[in-house]
């Protein structure tokens, strides 16, 4: 029986998001090894063997040997780096990038064959991220890009990709739908304050003209946090309650219980509009419509390769209220869906193909 290791995404983690990459990475790995061991290490959710809180930690570690990682790393078979879906970046800052890859180089120096999961890749704008990133990409069995994008800009790092595919969330299962809906909006803790992507104050702006547009629509709005209670400030709840006390009193809130809630409570919605990027990839993987808000490159690309062209960009476009309401009105946002599903269940098939060739 294999025993694989998931980097940087588990089954537990308040962000549904990082939930969607543990659970659907190790549904991939199912579909080739159907009786694997699936270990999940993450931030919050980490072995005593592998102190990864610090680079220097690691180091230490590699150096003593104290805690036995490197005996703990080679139990493994295979490793699927999934770096949390956008973080093999320095967007997030340079500590996080050292940090992920010295834990991919630990478990190359094993002996264990690394694979980097279906992922954006890039940007890197300094220096030291794009040497980083080179090391990384070397010291992989398999790179997959799940966008086009992603696979240009690994190839212009000198390492092209093994396969362009899709994000895992399509090798989940397709839930029952659950309570009628009309539409779901997802508001994201990490827009609502203060953040790199976008003017946090905008972005409040805008939810509430869109809120109100809706409504003066007729439409019927619940309020869905996709990043549930936790330390982490940028969570949705807090953000979800201070929006519908000052601006969306009525308004139904839904803090799903984990996963499968969601995926279901999205199920049964007439459409989802969502800043969270997995927010509108669980949505359309069960064949509901969706409207990204987005805030970062990792949207569009990879939306436009299953060819779902209905992304509304935060950053640049100059009304996105007014193309939030065009795309609802577009009879292609439903008739779009299905065409989606099937381009991205094909596509899996070939990250599951790179998979077996690593048996």
């Amino acid at each position: 029986m294999k025993r694989i290791l998931i980097l940087w995404a588990d089954d537990a983690s308040p962000n549904l998001g990082v939930r969607v990459l543990g659970r659907g990475t190790a549904a991939l790995a199912l579909r080739v090894w159907p009786d694997a061991e699936i270990v999940f290490q993450n931030y919050g959710h980490r072995a005593p063997e592998l102190p990864f809180g610090r680079l220097r930690s690691l180091v230490k570690e590699r150096v003593t040997g104290r805690l036995g990682m490197q005996r703990w790393l080679a139990g493994f078979d295979l490793a699927i780096d999934t770096r949390s879906g956008d973080s093999f970046a320095d967007i997030y800052g340079l500590q996080r990038l050292a940090v992920m890859g010295a834990v991919a180089e630990l478990v190359a120096q094993a002996g264990v064959p690394l694979a980097l999961g279906p992922q954006t890749i890039g940007p890197f704008t300094t220096r030291r991220g794009r040497m980083l990133a080179r090391a990384s990409l070397r010291r992989s069995r398999v790179i997959m890009a799940r966008d086009r994008q992603s696979a240009d800009y690994s190839a212009g790092l000198g390492h092209p990709v093994d396969v362009v595919t899709t994000d895992v969330v399509f090798a989940l299962p397709r839930p029952a739908p659950g309570p009628t809906r009309d539409v779901i909006l997802n508001i994201s803790g990490l827009l609502w304050n203060p953040n790199p992507h976008v003017d946090f104050r905008e972005y409040r702006n805008t939810l509430a003209r869109l809120h109100d547009a809706l409504v003066a629509d007729g439409r019927t709005v619940t309020l869905l946090a996709h990043v549930l209670e936790a330390d982490n400030a940028d969570n949705d709840v807090p953000a979800i309650r201070e929006f519908a006390l000052a601006h969306a009193p009525g308004a139904e809130v839904l803090i799903p219980a984990g996963l499968d809630d969601v995926r279901t409570a999205v199920g049964g919605a007439s459409v989802v509009i969502a800043s969270r990027m997995h927010a509108c990839l669980n949505a359309l993987s069960v064949g509901t419509p969706a409207v990204p808000l987005a805030y970062s490159r990792k949207f569009e690309p990879l939306l436009a390769g299953l060819g779902w062209n209905h992304t509304v960009d935060l950053r640049s476009d100059p009304d996105p209220v007014a193309s939030v309401l065009t795309a609802l009105a577009d009879p292609a946002l439903a008739s779009d869906v299905d065409g989606v599903v099937r381009r991205a269940h094909a596509t899996l098939l070939l990250a599951e193909e790179s998979l077996r060739k690593m048996a």
